[in-house]
């Protein structure tokens, strides 16, 4: 018997949300759509001059396992924060969510991470990141028993930028692969991609990761093609089982020789894209866990990223089993 469906690794980051126009990014120079690091200065810089904002636990991994355990699924989560007032923040958000969090908390610097992230009119979000106390997240933080005992690991691609996450992760796959459990991740970002397209590839292609997820910037950036049938033929080969996220054209799953498309939900307006990928994982994982098909993997996910745009903050509002027993997917 598994303990946990999925066990996910992440950076445990409070979201600071604020909206905002072209010209604050144009003026502060932040990218676009993108997840800029930062240092603590710029941080400051940053939340002197944003407007009002909502403070909201954060972090890739940390949104999906929120999701996975909204769907009624059993979600544990690896990830590290200070023993400060984010920190407190973090530990109670997530576990009240049913998270299963476990992780001992940083005495003394650096503080919790923190991203300040502006959404511009259109909905998209560009964060900037201060990874704090998440770059001491090292091979002492894994739990043997959570890595054994959950169906799926799921990590994110930006733990690669704190160096000592790489062993956690390296560790908890080891000890998953030992226990007959599959490993996933996310790719997180292109500039991410950019980062360290040679170690996700080798991941890939070396069996350390089953499942990858990723969107349609991530997967050309990955195989660095403007083709997205030349990159979707490319990944098909290099793991088990890819989900590629389209936005309003849905996504693809894509397994050995099967392609199964799959629709966006309806979505009267777009008011925050942050989380859309977290929780499209979130769906999609929850139901490959408890043995559903592939279609219904991605349906489930599509109905969570698409509920999850609709509001501000990356973690679902909604109680997302009542939603998926609603549409029929439950």
């Amino acid at each position: 018997m598994s303990q946990y469906d999925v066990l996910c690794i992440g950076n445990a980051i409070v979201d600071i949300i604020a909206q905002a126009d072209e010209a604050f990014l144009l003026e502060h120079g932040i990218i676009k759509a993108a997840m800029n690091l930062i240092d603590a200065d710029r941080a400051n810089l940053l939340y002197d001059r944003m407007g009002p904002a909502i403070e909201t636990s954060g972090g890739s991994a940390g949104n999906t396992a929120a999701g996975i355990a909204s769907l009624g699924g059993r979600a544990a989560f690896f990830g590290k924060v200070a023993e400060d007032t984010l920190g407190n923040i973090y530990y109670h958000d997530i576990r009240a969510q049913g998270v299963a969090f476990d992780t001992k908390p940083l005495v003394g610097s650096p503080p919790t991470a923190r991203s300040m992230i502006f959404v511009t009119p259109d909905g998209e979000r560009s964060m900037n990141t201060y990874l704090g106390a998440c770059v001491e997240l090292g091979p002492e933080d894994v739990e043997p028993e959570k890595a054994k005992g959950s169906l799926v690991t799921y990590f994110e691609g930006y733990l690669w930028d704190p160096p000592r996450a790489k062993d956690a992760i390296r560790l908890t796959a080891e000890l998953a692969h030992a226990a007959g459990r599959e490993v996933s991740m996310t790719l997180s970002d292109s500039f991410c991609v950019d980062r360290y397209r040679d170690e996700f590839l080798d991941l890939m292609r070396s069996g350390a990761v089953d499942i990858v997820f990723a969107n349609t910037h991530e997967i050309k950036s990955l195989y660095q093609t403007s083709s997205f049938e030349a990159a979707v033929d490319a990944i098909r080969k290099d793991c088990k089982l890819a989900a590629v996220t389209r936005s309003e054209k849905g996504s693809l799953i894509v397994c050995g020789n099967e392609t199964i498309e799959i629709d966006a939900i309806p979505v009267e307006e777009i008011v925050d894209t942050t989380g859309a990928g977290d929780l499209y994982a979130a769906g999609f994982l929850y139901g490959y866990t408890n043995g559903r098909s592939l279609k219904e993997c991605g349906d489930l996910g599509s109905l969570a990223a698409g509920l999850v745009i609709q509001q501000i903050g990356p973690r679902p509002r909604q109680n997302l089993r009542l939603e998926a027993e609603k549409a029929g997917l439950l």
